[in-house]
């Protein structure tokens, strides 16, 4: 990955530097699921809270990953409901952050 200034060209606010492998793969992740919106949504959450993140937390955001983007995005949106495996800390961790402005987003 090419870096800059410490902000990477592929579009991640957050440098990998100093990441462990595992979590600077859920960062290029997070940053590259196939839909701007979505990229933004979890990419910035990632870049904030990615390096704190114990490990079951870790293993949260990974099963988020595989979920298809639309459900993830219209749940996180709050355009449908979430299934009742997947509501936890986690989630709601992330809905927090981008309803307190943790990410631009005006879907």
């Amino acid at each position: 990955m090419n870096e800059q200034a410490g902000r990477s060209v592929t579009g991640m606010g957050r440098s990998s530097e100093g990441l462990d492998a595992r979590r600077k793969r859920m960062l290029f992740r997070a940053w590259h699921r196939g839909t701007k919106e979505l990229d933004i949504l979890l990419g910035s959450f990632a870049d904030a809270h990615l390096a704190t993140m114990d490990d079951r937390e870790l293993d949260a955001f990974e099963r988020l990953m595989e979920v298809p983007e639309p459900d993830l995005y219209n749940w996180i949106a709050g355009r449908a409901p979430m299934p009742d495996n997947y509501q936890g800390p986690l989630m709601a961790k992330i809905i927090a952050f981008h309803a307190e402005g943790g990410a631009v987003f005006t879907g």
